[in-house]
């Protein structure tokens, strides 16, 4: 069946990552763009079962098709499906192999390959360095992904855009969160204490995201009434090494290991916090950045990745060098001594990272675009 562009995706709705939250909102994106150019529209999803798109908001089922983990039906399907596509988007860099066959048998087909970040930045296999010349087009999430695509792969700036993250169309507004008194009650918090939130998955691989660096200098702060709630799935040895850094730095009664936290209990942990801090030094975008500043709440962020394009190089929050304690420490001691002064521009991150702006976005990105001009073009 012939169709304008086909989605591909390991997961949407499966897992609740920062990369399947932006493959929720692009398909709901490129859905509302092929009905208002009468395009025609396929959202394919590897790991995906039909009963996790149950209720979802972002785009109607009938775009929709989830192989359940079978690799090998999606890929022979995808293949066959991609070479009757103007355009094939890859939702990651893992899903190479099917743009390469793609290209292969239908040449003319556009590659469009988004770039989350460390999956791309670092060196990649001999496979899927042939496999990437198959892309037309790269969506780099910011400057920074873009920046390393070029270094690290010998890309050429004009072959990648940058479609920053957006906020969720989805999430609760800020005037209508209230903070549960059995969420103080939870936590064990006290009038006057000064909250301090990261939101992250704790990995023993992944050791870049900088709350290490937050621990020590909440040492150094020596106050009793900062409380840290850190916050996110832990593998146990990640658990076990955090919980040791706690004890060792004698930190048991600030610091709070809240493990996972639902979807529907986040805005109420934004709001009920002071500060939101991660100076991660190998952040893609950081999508939670804005989503903090979306509640009101001063950000501080690392100054070495990503994470500039989410705090507009400090117009939105305050930045730090990874790794400084000292840095760390005195910016804490700044934005909690005067927090209303530090609080973001709302004005500015919705017209930055609105769904609405990444609407516009993606369709100024878009094949369809092109598409339409040689039309008129041919017309005239």
């Amino acid at each position: 069946m012939k169709t304008n562009t086909l989605f591909l995706t390991l997961n949407i709705f499966s897992a609740t990552g920062g990369i399947e939250k932006v493959c929720r909102i692009a398909g709901k994106a490129l859905y509302e763009q092929a009905i208002a150019h009468s395009q025609s529209l396929m959202i394919w999803s590897m790991h995906d079962t039909e009963k996790d798109i149950t209720g979802n908001a972002y785009f109607p089922a009938e775009y929709y098709t989830s192989f359940s983990g079978n690799r090998a039906v999606f890929v022979s399907r995808a293949v066959k499906q991609g070479v009757q596509a103007d355009t094939v988007i890859l939702s990651h860099i893992n899903l190479l192999m099917i743009a390469w066959l793609i290209k292969k048998i239908a040449p003319k087909t556009k590659i469009i390959l988004m770039a989350h970040g460390i999956e791309i930045w670092g060196k990649i296999s001999v496979f899927k360095n042939i496999n990437i010349t198959a892309v037309d087009r790269f969506w780099a999430v910011s400057h920074f992904t873009k920046n390393r695509i070029m270094e690290q792969h010998r890309v050429p700036a004009k072959k990648i855009a940058v479609l920053n993250n957006c906020l969720d169309p989805y999430l609760p507004a800020p005037q209508n969160i209230f903070i549960p008194h059995g969420l103080r009650q939870r936590y064990h918090l006290q009038e006057g204490d000064k909250i301090l939130f990261t939101l992250t998955r704790l990995s023993s691989k992944e050791k870049y995201k900088g709350y290490d660096d937050v621990l020590q200098a909440l040492k150094e702060l020596n106050d009793p009434a900062i409380k840290y709630i850190l916050a996110g799935k832990a593998d146990p040895v990640a658990l076990t090494q955090i919980k040791q850094q706690v004890k060792n730095l004698g930190l048991q009664q600030q610091v709070i290991l809240a493990g996972f936290i639902p979807e529907e209990e986040l805005a109420a942990h934004f709001t009920l916090s002071d500060c939101y801090i991660m100076p991660s030094s190998k952040e893609g975008f950081g999508i939670v950045f804005i989503e903090a500043m979306y509640y009101g709440i001063p950000v501080i962020g690392g100054n070495a990745d990503g994470t500039s394009d989410a705090l507009q190089n400090g117009k939105l929050g305050c930045m730090v060098e990874p790794g400084n304690i000292t840095a760390i420490k005195n910016t804490l001691q700044k934005v909690l001594a005067a927090k209303e002064a530090y609080q973001p521009d709302t004005h500015l991150l919705n017209e930055l990272f609105s769904y609405h702006s990444y609407k516009q976005k993606l369709e100024t990105l878009s094949y369809l675009k092109n598409k339409r001009a040689k039309l008129q073009d041919a017309g005239n």
